[in-house]
């Protein structure tokens, strides 16, 4: 896959793209974040995303976030439509013993959090993100072959053309660089159900 097809959404004050490794420092006070308990919105975090009107395939790309260190600290992947729709997939440190793996997905300015507590001392994650039409899935890799699901969800405004790459963001008061490698897309890996077909209308 090509780096530098992909386009800023919001470009951060510091990156590098190479044929195959891209690096975001992050700025303080950034995040992608609607209203859902906290009540307030935070649309500001460098997004690098290349734009496609295929109904089936797979992204995949390798994360680095050894330098990560401040609470909520994060990098991953991103489908950025706009500001009220979008989801994305990450690591997020904590503190110096767990960070959280999870996913958040935003649908009509409302964004919802899920997340497990994996340990502080990994410092790399494979993302695969897949695509079915309007349907989605997130899936990790700590080796970049065997993927777990981490979530299946629905964009309301994910139909025709999309937008989807990588993000970083420190959403405290805190920087560190972010390093992404191993990016390509492949046929779609989220394969169509076999099992209970769908209700008759």
């Amino acid at each position: 896959m090509n780096a530098y097809a992909l386009k800023w959404t919001r470009e951060p004050l510091r990156f590098s793209i190479e044929d195959d490794r891209i690096e975001i420092t992050t700025a303080p006070h950034t995040d992608l974040w609607q209203r859902t308990y906290y009540h307030f919105r935070n649309d500001n975090a460098p997004v690098l995303q290349m734009e496609t009107d295929e109904k089936f395939f797979s992204f995949i790309v390798k994360t680095d976030f050894t330098e990560s260190h401040h609470r909520f600290d994060q990098c991953g992947i991103v489908l950025y439509l706009d500001s009220d729709n979008w989801l994305k997939g990450s690591v997020e440190y904590e503190n110096e013993e767990f960070q959280h793996l999870g996913s958040v997905v935003t649908n009509h300015g409302y964004s919802d959090w899920a997340t497990t507590a994996i340990p502080a001392d990994v410092k790399t994650m494979w993302y695969r993100l897949s695509r079915r039409e309007d349907d989605y899935c997130i899936e990790c890799s700590n080796d970049g072959i065997n993927f777990s699901q981490m979530r299946v969800c629905h964009l309301w405004e994910g139909v025709g053309t999309i937008r989807f790459g990588i993000y970083a963001c420190s959403p405290e008061d805190s920087s560190f660089t972010a390093v992404f490698t191993d990016m390509q897309i492949t046929e779609c890996a989220w394969k169509a159900h076999d099992g209970q077909q769908p209700d008759e209308e």
